[in-house]
């Protein structure tokens, strides 16, 4: 016999809390019951527990007998048992099986150190079950009290159900029971009592269910709308993106702009300066002089035209140079030493043209800079 704990009993909304937490647990850590069945699992739970507060739930492993370990809800406690005038407190464990509600749960007593089990014994064998298991298809054979009902107070009646689906023997000790003890009828509770609670209890099993269809039905809602944010975001870069380019092709071809009527002025210009010249050349069309016909607008082009000039002329050379030797009318050595001469005058002629070209560029870009600050002004 236990005697009577002195902790203060278990709070219901924290086991309400507790048994919420482990059955709504996803993955590999939940607990193996069905569905459609954990709520009904945990209502018979909180309904023993508050018929019985020196029982608590817990979760715990339990191993089958062909070797399995599985994780079980589990009530561990002591249940009141009444002989001859004294309350005993024996102490049992009830595990739900896999298969609770449908089968009844495995129940087992739960011995001291300093308790054994009676021999031989009508209703419990030293090990814990039943010695004589008989089936027992309730499924309420621990959890009546949700219906209204105690169970039966007595250990040993209770221990029949484990031996009776087939579960392994309690790894416990052993209890000693009081000799010629009988068990005392269990109270029942008033018939209206009995139907206001079931009633109740179908109530608020009917209340779980639309709460569970409204809870889906909101949750496809919100998977909708989260794909149409993705969608919509996705949309928002890409109009970016494009508002992007767009502004950088806009900036482009402003540039561009700029360039081009830059060198339309520069044309214009060209035109009138010229214009007269063209005028005169169609005057004297038998008379028209080449150098006359084009003339540079500075020292660096004047320079730029000669060295071309020169350039193109010792390329012309040296082609004749070559026709004369392969037709035998120039020596090979001669041919080399003019050829070395010719080469090396115009690599001169390159290098002047190459560097008068550079700047001329910078003087076009110090131009195109303050015209560009002429037009934005």
């Amino acid at each position: 016999m236990v005697p009577p704990s002195s902790t203060p009993p278990p709070n219901p909304q924290q086991i309400q809390q507790f048994l919420s937490s482990v059955l709504s647990q996803r993955g590999p850590s939940a607990l193996p019951y069905s569905e459609d069945t954990k709520w009904l699992i945990r209502q018979q739970l909180v309904s023993l527990i508050s018929n019985y507060p020196s029982l608590e739930p817990k979760t715990a492993t339990f191993t089958h007998n062909d070797g399995r370990s599985v994780n079980l809800l589990q009530a561990d406690g002591t249940i009141p048992m009444p002989f001859q005038g004294v309350t005993y407190n024996i102490p049992i464990i009830i595990w739900l099986m896999e298969s609770y509600p449908r089968y009844a749960p495995a129940v087992y007593v739960n011995p001291t150190r300093d308790m054994i089990i009676k021999r031989p014994h009508p209703h419990v064998s030293p090990s814990g079950p039943s010695p004589s298991p008989s089936p027992n298809p309730s499924i309420n054979s621990s959890m009546t009290s949700t219906y209204g009902q105690h169970p039966p107070p007595p250990g040993p009646r209770v221990a029949a159900t484990a031996a009776a689906a087939g579960y392994p023997p309690s790894p416990y000790g052993r209890v000693q029971h009081p000799q010629h003890s009988q068990a005392r009828p269990t109270s029942t509770d008033d018939a209206a009592e009995v139907y206001k609670r079931n009633a109740m209890n179908k109530l608020v099993e009917m209340v779980h269910g639309d709460i569970i269809g409204m809870r889906k039905a909101r949750e496809v809602e919100m998977e909708g709308m989260f794909s149409a944010q993705a969608v919509l975001r996705r949309r928002e870069e890409e109009i970016n993106k494009g508002l992007k380019e767009m502004q950088d092709e806009k900036e482009g071809l402003e540039q561009q702009l700029q360039v081009v009527l830059m060198n339309a002025d520069v044309l214009d210009s060209w035109i009138r300066d010229n214009e007269g010249k063209i005028k005169n050349l169609g005057k004297k069309n038998n008379n028209v002089d080449v150098d006359e016909a084009i003339h540079c607008v500075d020292v660096l082009s004047k320079q730029v035209l000669d060295s071309t000039a020169a350039d193109l002329a010792i390329e012309d050379v040296v082609y004749s140079l070559d026709k004369a030797v392969q037709d035998g009318v120039v020596p090979f050595d001669q041919y080399l030493r003019n050829v070395r001469l010719l080469s090396r005058e115009q690599f001169f002629h390159r290098a002047t043209a190459s560097k008068v070209k550079e700047a001329q560029m910078q003087a076009q870009v110090a131009n195109m800079a303050a015209r560009i600050s002429h037009f934005v002004s």
